[in-house]
């Protein structure tokens, strides 16, 4: 599924909300469609977050389904104002990957897996810099500089004092030791790294390659649980588009790969030592 058609938080939330109302109400989309002179596949689409929700859409369809509660009323039309506005990362252009950047902003927590690379949270200056600079072809020096200040503007919400955002990082150790950059800019990544996993809320183990074979040989991906009582959304991030899976049972998958990768895993502890070991090859190499 295509970061493009993909629906933000918000407008997910909302189309949530409006389908229970729907079917607390015993109406069927058909019946919906037919009621406000609309397609079926609009109520659908209205239901997933697929398709923008006008405040006067939410007031008609709390009519239809004989809700009086006005704060209720109120509360989802607020929303749908919410949902159609823009992220602040719409400001840097054509930014790619904006549903991970909606997803977490709202994120109460995101435990992340990543093979070849430090996650972009957790990535100095220089470090995200050379990432960028290096592995996306055909980019402006313009695309470079806006891509630089939206992952740098993303790790504001890491360190929000009013609600830090958890964080737990399984790290293959080839993240590690592939030099990105230069020698220096892995050495200050490293001691960046070492540095915020002794933060309370962020966790930070490495999988080393003696642990042999493991679930996360498929490539990165990330659980993302939210304040409220949600289902859980696993994120993957490919290169010209993104995927998100919502689905109880295969979020349920990923949770137990995740789990089974961080009992293979150095302990935190083990794992600051191990940095710190790692460091000192990028200062002789």
């Amino acid at each position: 599924m295509t970061a493009n058609n993909d629906p933000t938080v918000r407008g997910r939330r909302l189309g949530a909300e409006l389908r229970r109302l729907r079917m607390a109400s015993g109406l069927t989309g058909t019946q919906v469609a037919a009621h406000l002179l609309i397609s079926q596949p609009k109520v659908s689409h209205m239901e997933t977050g697929r398709r923008a929700v006008s405040p006067r859409d939410v007031r008609d369809l709390c009519k239809l389904y004989d809700v009086t509660d006005q704060d209720v009323v109120n509360s989802l039309t607020e929303l749908a104002r919410e949902a159609s506005g823009q992220g602040w990362w719409h400001a840097y252009g054509d930014i790619p990957h904006s549903v991970s950047i909606d997803l977490e902003t709202e994120a109460a927590s995101i435990h992340t897996y990543e093979s070849m690379v430090i996650p972009a949270l957790l990535q100095t200056p220089a470090y995200a810099a050379a990432v960028i600079e290096e592995t996306i072809p055909l980019l402006t020096v313009e695309q470079a500089a806006a891509r630089l200040k939206v992952r740098l503007r993303r790790q504001h919400r890491v360190y929000d004092p009013a609600r830090p955002l958890g964080l737990w990082v399984v790290l293959d150790e080839s993240a590690l030791r592939r030099v990105v950059g230069s020698r220096e800019i892995m050495r200050e990544q490293l001691e960046h790294l070492h540095t915020l996993s002794t933060e309370p809320h962020i966790t930070v183990q490495v999988l080393p390659h003696t642990a042999g074979a493991h679930p996360g040989l498929t490539g990165q991906f990330s659980i993302l649980k939210f304040p409220d009582s949600r289902q859980a959304v696993v994120y993957l991030e490919r290169y010209t588009s993104d995927l998100y899976l919502e689905k109880p049972s295969d979020v349920q998958q990923y949770h137990a790969m995740y789990a089974r990768m961080q009992n293979q895993a150095l302990n935190p502890d083990h794992t600051r030592h191990f940095l710190t070991e790692t460091t000192k090859l990028h200062l002789s190499g």
